[in-house]
């Protein structure tokens, strides 16, 4: 996986960043992506997070995760390649947006590690991006399981 990691607080340790970049490639793994799969993580505060919240969600707060993901029918037909060309497009799945201060006061919530809930909020928002949902019943026991799986399999147990 092509993957960029963006981090606006300079405050995310190594470790923290070496967990995004490895449970993201887990959960590529898990969904069978192709390997030239291409997505970027930025690592924000609230403030942040908030403006992006408010402008592209109508939603006047922070939150923890978005996921801007590319369209999931995109026409490619637009793009003139020769015809020989011989070079395997990218699969740009889209962006993920994580506040750093709500990994913080989650965890301490919810009584676990930041390395927990980073990883939880990592997988949440990378299954977004695979056109994963929880909108109805089954498919939040769907979408909710697979999270737990990716993040068991990766050593991230509650």
């Amino acid at each position: 996986m092509d993957l960029q990691i963006i981090d606006e607080t300079n405050q995310v340790s190594q470790h923290q960043l070496d967990l995004v970049k490895g449970i993201l490639h887990c959960a590529s793994e898990y969904l069978n992506l192709p390997e030239n799969t291409e997505m970027s993580v930025t690592l924000m505060n609230n403030e942040h997070i908030h403006q992006i919240n408010k402008k592209y969600r109508g939603i006047d707060k922070p939150t923890d995760v978005i996921s801007f993901a590319m369209e999931e029918n995109g026409d490619e037909s637009d793009i003139i390649l020769p015809d020989d060309f011989n070079f395997d497009v990218p699969k740009n799945i889209g962006d993920l947006m994580i506040s750093m201060d709500k990994v913080k006061e989650q965890a301490e919530y919810l009584g676990h590690s930041e390395d927990r809930e980073l990883g939880f909020l990592t997988v949440h928002g990378f299954l977004h991006l695979n056109g994963y949902d929880h909108m109805r019943a089954e498919d939040e026991k769907e979408m909710f399981g697979l999270q737990e799986e990716i993040l068991d399999d990766y050593g991230l147990q509650r």
